[in-house]
């Protein structure tokens, strides 16, 4: 019985203390894993755009939204091609465009996000009822 005791001993003293770095990387992975669930419905992260930006918007306000956002994609998207000609346009189009452009495609993924989750008919969703003959 006495071995057990010692055993016991050497067990609690070969404890992990608290601020240890294992224990730290744990425990931020652990909160990283618990609020994953608490995402927003916008697949990816969103680092330009609010989520629930357009959650009042009904169907055709979301396709107006989309139609003017997409038109500013296409028109960023032709300025960098643009600036890409240049000699150091990759440097311009990075620092002038880029930033822009990512926040319209977020704002058009957060758009067909709330329009998919509203049922709204979208290019995407579109169901012809005529018959192919």
């Amino acid at each position: 019985m006495g071995e057990g005791c010692a055993e016991r001993r050497q067990a609690s003293k070969r404890r992990i203390p608290l601020n240890s770095p294992l224990i730290l990387r744990v425990a931020s992975l652990w909160l990283c894993l618990a609020t994953g669930g608490c995402m927003s419905a916008v697949e990816g992260p969103l680092i330009f755009s609010d989520a629930g930006k357009y959650q009042y918007h009904n169907c055709d306000q979301l396709a107006a939204a989309a139609k003017t956002q997409s038109a500013r994609e296409q028109e960023l998207k032709a300025l960098i091609d643009k600036a890409d000609e240049g000699f150091g346009g990759f440097v311009v189009s990075l620092m002038a465009y880029k930033a822009d452009y990512v926040a319209v495609e977020e704002e058009l993924r957060v758009i067909e996000t709330t329009a998919r989750n509203k049922h709204c008919v979208t290019p995407a969703t579109w169901q012809s009822n005529a018959v192919i003959q």
